[in-house]
């Protein structure tokens, strides 16, 4: 189906295709042709270059000499490294949360998000449990003002969403596990022992990990693991 985009060209069209990678319908290590998106979208060349140039710079597309653009394809190592060090970094906003003298605000922010993940641990649930996790760490780091922070995990954050939704193509995601994670945060937080919730925050990672890896190359190399 074609589309016709408004005059914020490449913004409309980076929004398009970051939804498309995310969703599936442009699939890892897939070609990106610059002629298929014009048809597709009913614009210019040009545009559309600037829009996969966007999207290159949130690691979501990449671009090789004389081979063009495709989806970014993650190797192990880098599902590893984006997971653990997005994990850092909200560990790192956890602990910077000893320079503020009233957390009771932030508490009941956070508590009324545990409170709606209570109610998603359902498989139908599986996506809204992954947006209220997203939010709930996301609180934690709002309170930091901390600009380079939310910058750098709005990045980390992009590059997990296609990973995010092959979890839940696949049904793989453990909501007890993150809910039961998010429950001790919450109850370590209360005592305000940062250290311990930080802690936590990166053992959730290394719980987790196992089933996006094993989720991603199922996706990604079917035959692969269909043989093992």
């Amino acid at each position: 189906m074609e589309m016709k985009a408004p005059a914020t060209i490449p913004y409309f069209l980076q929004e398009q295709v970051r939804r498309m990678i995310v969703d599936g319908t442009l699939r890892p290590g897939q070609p990106l042709r610059e002629q298929e998106l014009e048809r597709r979208f009913g614009t210019s060349r040009s545009p559309i270059r600037e829009a996969l140039r966007l999207l290159e710079l949130s690691g979501l597309v990449t671009h090789a000499q004389r081979r063009g653009f495709r989806v970014a394809l993650y190797s192990e190592r880098e599902i590893r490294h984006i997971y653990q060090l997005r994990s850092e970094l909200e560990a790192y906003a956890i602990i910077r949360l000893a320079e503020h003298s009233d957390l009771a605000p932030l508490m009941l922010e956070l508590q009324a998000l545990f409170e709606r993940l209570q109610g998603c641990q359902s498989e139908e649930g599986a996506q809204e449990c992954l947006e209220l996790t997203r939010e709930f760490f996301n609180t934690i780091v709002r309170l930091n003002d901390n600009k380079p922070l939310t910058t750098a995990l709005s990045t980390l954050n992009d590059r997990c969403d296609p990973l995010r939704h092959i979890l839940l193509r696949r049904r793989a995601t453990r909501t007890d596990q993150v809910v039961e994670g998010l429950g001790r945060i919450l109850r370590v937080l209360r005592n305000n022992d940062l250290t311990r919730a930080a802690a936590i925050r990166r053992e959730m990672t290394e719980a987790f990990l196992p089933s996006v890896l094993q989720a991603y190359a199922a996706e990604v190399y079917p035959e692969a693991v269909a043989g093992v």
